[in-house]
């Protein structure tokens, strides 16, 4: 079929993730029975075939440290065997995250696949980090007690300014701050780090951290913004909303940088019609169609301007594109504010009820610098020994993720670089 013909929409998806990564087996099999049959097919997944069509694949993972009695690491062997299936070699390289946390002169990566009878596995919740810096994470830990070393300290002086796979710096790495201000935060001075020496009543309590590492990629996209002269923006992209809020977070950057209410910005997006957006996944959304508002929103500011300034006696007349900005509803000199013309205004004048702009956003990198997003976590565990139940009670996160698009939706005020975010457990002792 020519591409013209094919018309993929996707509005409301719900829990996605990874998955979305690849088309996924059922997807193929619907569209050709519709074919086949001539009319609408609607295809459902028992709870077992999701878990047969898509799963993080299992793997044995070797890790072997070699330090120094002062906590600096001589060696590091990371091995890695993960299971693929018999038709294709997917994998993701679960091994390389122990090259971009700790400096360490010597290291071997290794990553083998295992064929077997199964179906190909897919992208699950950060494909091979979830698996690859846990395993790390669990070595540096019995490092730290093998060496009498407090597991925060330990990972201080291994810290690194570098991605050693790569031997670049990071385009900005904030751990320390978030070390130091996740400790301070969860009260890790008051560790007592001898087995069985804390308690709450009946229960031992534990306390542990590690460190967390994710990729902080742009891929090209493209919006496309029509603004009508009653103050009304409608923002389109072709991307999809797989539970993470891509609905909330376009909205609020149109509404910003427009300066508009939110209730005057409508969202369409999950059409392949619309302006073409990279696959939902990879973390890489939020920011990739944020920055393509901000594209978008620039030309439409500067259709306004230019509006503005055939206008009679315009107080913008003089004004440069970069030397105005849009806030509540008007386009505003920056050096004046007093100095104002309306988007109704400018539009009215100007005998023109839209502005449609659609532009298209790419990300230079040459590869200089490597882009991560860092944090660290701290968490108590209390195990009742004459029950056997674990309880996750507290986490403490402290994340350096870069701008907060949401600002209402963080756990606490802003700490330099850092956002620390707090979870208590409930009865079950829950914790994300």
């Amino acid at each position: 079929m020519k591409p013209d013909d094919v018309r993929v929409m996707s509005p409301f998806m719900g829990g996605g993730f990874g998955s979305g990564l690849r088309p996924q087996y059922q997807v193929v099999l619907a569209v050709l029975a519709a074919r086949a049959l001539e009319r609408s097919v609607r295809l459902v997944l028992t709870r077992q075939q999701m878990y047969v069509l898509g799963y993080r694949p299992a793997m044995i993972q070797r890790i072997g440290l070699g330090a120094r009695a002062g906590g600096t690491l001589d060696a590091i062997t990371h091995e890695a065997v993960t299971v693929t299936s018999k038709y294709e070699d997917f994998h993701r390289q679960e091994t390389a995250w122990s090259g971009l946390l700790y400096k360490c002169a010597n290291a071997k990566y290794a990553h083998k696949l295992a064929r077997l009878d199964l179906a190909t596995s897919c992208d699950m919740r950060c494909p091979s980090a979830a698996t690859g810096v846990y395993a790390l994470e669990c070595a540096m830990d019995e490092l730290a007690v093998a060496l009498k070393l407090d597991p925060l300290e330990l990972r201080l002086r291994c810290y690194s300014d570098r991605d050693q796979n790569a031997d670049r710096p990071y385009s900005s790495k904030s751990l320390r701050d978030c070390y130091r201000q996740g400790a301070e935060a969860f009260g890790w001075n008051k560790r007592s780090p001898e087995p069985r020496s804390m308690r709450d009543g009946n229960e031992l309590v534990g306390w542990g951290m590690a460190t967390g590492i994710w990729d902080a990629f742009q891929m090209p996209i493209a919006v496309r913004i029509v603004l009508s002269a009653n103050g009304h923006a409608e923002v389109s992209c072709a991307t999809s909303d797989i539970g993470t809020g891509t609905y909330t977070i376009m909205a609020q950057v149109a509404a910003d940088m427009l300066g508009l209410p939110l209730d005057s910005i409508t969202i369409k997006l999950g059409d392949s019609t619309l302006p073409q957006s990279p696959v939902e996944g990879g973390s890489w959304i939020a920011a990739s169609v944020s920055n393509g508002i901000a594209t978008t929103s620039d030309a439409v500011r500067k259709e306004l301007l230019r509006l503005a300034k055939e206008m009679p006696n315009s107080p913008l007349a003089d004004a440069a594109p970069d030397e105005v900005a849009l806030a509540d509803g008007k386009l505003v000199s920056k050096r004046d504010a007093s100095r104002a013309v309306s988007i109704a205004d400018a539009m009215r004048h100007g005998a023109v009820d839209r502005i449609e702009q659609e532009k298209s956003t790419t990300f230079a990198d040459d590869g200089s610098h490597s882009h991560n997003t860092h944090s660290a976590i701290f968490a108590e565990v209390k195990v009742d020994e004459q029950l056997g139940v674990i309880r996750v009670t507290r986490v403490v996160s402290a994340v350096a993720a870069g701008r907060i698009l949401n600002t209402k939706n963080r756990a606490q005020p802003d700490h330099g670089q850092c956002r620390v975010g707090h979870r208590h457990g409930a009865a079950r002792g829950n914790a994300d």
